[in-house]
C-alpha cells in the first residue's frame, strides 16, 4: 500500500505483521478520489475515516490537501502502525485518532465526530454482508446522516455481492463502483438520487 498522490506521492505504509488486510488497488484509489474531486473533495475539507485500518484513505486525503482527518479503529495493534504511518508522513498535526469502535457511534460522536464533510467507512467484509435496515452498517450509516455536515459525502466499501438501500435518513446513494469483489457507494446530502452504477474487472 501507498499514498498516490499529493504531497507524500509514492510513500510506502507499514502494516501490521499477521493481519490480513484488504488493500484497496492503487487504480481503485485514483478512481475513488478522482470522483471526490469532482465534488470538491478533499480539500480543505474535514474528514473521518473509520474503521481506518493503518489509514490508507484518511492518510490519502491528507496527502491530498484535506484540513483534517479523524482516524477510528478499534484494533491496538493496526492503531500502532497507523501511528508510526502518520509520524512518517510528517502530517500527524492534521491528525486526530480515536480508539474505539465506528460501529458504536454514539460513542465516537461523543468524542467529536459531528459537522464532518466526507466520511469514509470501510468495515471488515464480514459486516457487510448484511444490509438490511436492522443491521449495524445500515443503522451507521444513517445515525450519521444527523452528525455530518450538510453538503457531506460519506464513501461505504462493501462486498459486492452487497447492496444498500436507496435512502439513510438525509442520505441518499448518489453512485456506486463495482471493482472485482468489492464496491464503492457513494452518499450524499441534498442532491439528486440518480445513482450510477459501474463495473470494472480488478478490485
Amino acid at each position: 500500500m501507498r499514498i498516490i498522490s499529493g504531497m507524500n506521492k509514492g510513500m510506502r505504509l507499514l502494516e501490521p505483521p499477521g493481519h490480513s488486510s484488504r488493500p484497496i488497488l492503487d487504480r481503485v484509489k485514483e478512481s475513488l478520489f478522482n470522483i471526490l474531486a469532482t465534488y470538491g473533495q478533499p480539500t480543505n475539507k474535514l474528514v473521518a475515516d473509520l474503521f481506518c485500518g493503518v489509514g490508507s484513505l484518511g492518510l490519502e486525503a491528507l496527502s491530498r490537501g484535506a484540513s483534517s482527518v479523524t482516524f477510528v479503529e478499534s484494533d491496538p495493534q493496526v492503531l500502532a502502525v497507523l501511528k508510526e504511518n502518520l509520524k512518517r508522513s510528517g502530517m500527524e498535526e492534521r491528525a486526530r485518532i480515536i480508539h474505539a469502535d465506528a460501529f458504536e457511534l454514539d460513542l465516537v460522536c461523543q468524542r467529536g465526530l459531528g459537522g464532518y464533510d466526507l466520511v469514509f467507512i470501510d468495515p471488515p467484509y464480514a459486516a457487510t454482508a448484511d444490509t438490511s435496515p436492522t443491521s449495524r452498517l445500515c443503522r451507521l450509516i444513517h445515525a450519521l446522516s444527523g452528525q455530518i455536515a450538510q453538503d457531506a459525502l460519506v464513501v461505504v466499501r462493501t462486498q459486492r455481492s452487497s447492496s444498500l438501500s436507496e435512502q439513510y435518513g438525509e442520505l441518499l446513494v448518489i453512485d456506486r463502483r463495482e471493482y472485482g469483489k468489492m464496491a464503492l457507494t457513494y452518499l450524499a446530502k441534498n442532491r439528486p438520487s440518480v445513482v450510477r452504477v459501474y463495473r470494472m474487472a480488478d478490485g
